[in-house]
């Protein structure tokens, strides 16, 4: 399995599994820890999820799926700006914990950057490490002068969870390079795109009815979800709402883009020629 490795030498697969709207209806609820459960079945360890998530929802649910499991698993949860002061940021993680039935997360993120001074987030982050309640931290949704601003004032963040899909590809302008090069993982967030409009491509399928996976032939999904696994410093965290979903999205990892498909995907979603702005959602 493709993996990505953290600055302290941490690996973990390249493919993990998100849970935003995931716990919102208790309809799927059973489905849905099931997907998750069976992704870690499968060796996917990475959960990421946050506190914004269904205020709380998300979490409690990802805490019903790994239960009794918390050693199969890789935690990600972020805290919200508006309570990334550094009283707020303790007593936002505890509150995560406590959702998650966990005694610590493995990656805490700031959700994206707010009022508070990033010097105040990260001395939170560096007191929740010395408390033992989080492993390593890292940021989300921050664009190339957010990570600028971080690096005047801490060095060791791991991480940046970013938007992050073949529609939204202004980051491979400098920030990808970036942050590899500073030696932070990138998180892709909804590679998959949003509504299904990427999925629709006339260009995905053709690439797809050209490769096969494990479970038979590819779809245009798995193609785009094999662009952001072809980096070697991108863990992507595409939804496991489904077992179907699930199922797909760890086919894709057989798949390797030959350089014909990648031009062919640069012809139809081409690479940025000057900086554009971060998108998020």
């Amino acid at each position: 399995m493709k993996t990505v490795r953290f600055s302290d030498g941490t690996t973990v697969p390249a493919l993990g599994m998100g849970s935003w709207n995931i716990g919102d209806s208790t309809a799927g609820k059973a489905e849905e820890i099931a997907s998750l459960r069976a992704g870690l079945d499968r060796g996917l360890k990475v959960i990421d999820t946050a506190e914004m998530y269904g205020n709380g929802r998300s979490e409690r649910l990802v805490g019903e799926a790994i239960s009794n499991r918390r050693s199969d698993v890789f935690l990600v949860s972020k805290v919200l700006p508006s309570n990334a002061t550094f009283n707020g940021t303790i007593q936002s993680c505890q509150a995560s914990l406590k959702r998650l039935g966990t005694d610590h997360l493995d990656l805490y993120l700031l959700h994206w950057q707010g009022g508070v001074p990033l010097t105040e987030t990260v001395e939170a982050f560096e007191t929740l490490i010395e408390k033992g309640l989080i492993r390593r931290w890292g940021v989300s949704n921050f664009d190339t002068e957010d990570m600028q601003d971080l690096e005047s004032v801490a060095s060791d963040c791991t991480a940046n969870q970013i938007l992050y899909n073949l529609e939204a590809r202004g980051v491979d302008y400098d920030l990808l390079a970036r942050d590899r090069a500073a030696g932070i993982v990138t998180m892709a967030y909804s590679p998959l795109g949003q509504g299904g409009d990427l999925l629709t491509s006339p260009v995905l399928a053709e690439i797809a009815r050209e490769h096969e996976t494990a479970a038979g032939p590819a779809t245009p999904a798995q193609i785009a979800l094999a662009w952001t696994l072809r980096d070697a410093n991108i863990l992507s965290i595409p939804k496991a709402g489904t077992l179907r979903h699930l199922q797909e999205n760890i086919a894709a990892l057989s798949i390797t883009l030959r350089d014909i498909d990648i031009a062919r995907i640069d012809a139809h979603f081409p690479p940025p020629r000057r900086k554009t702005s971060l998108e998020m959602i």
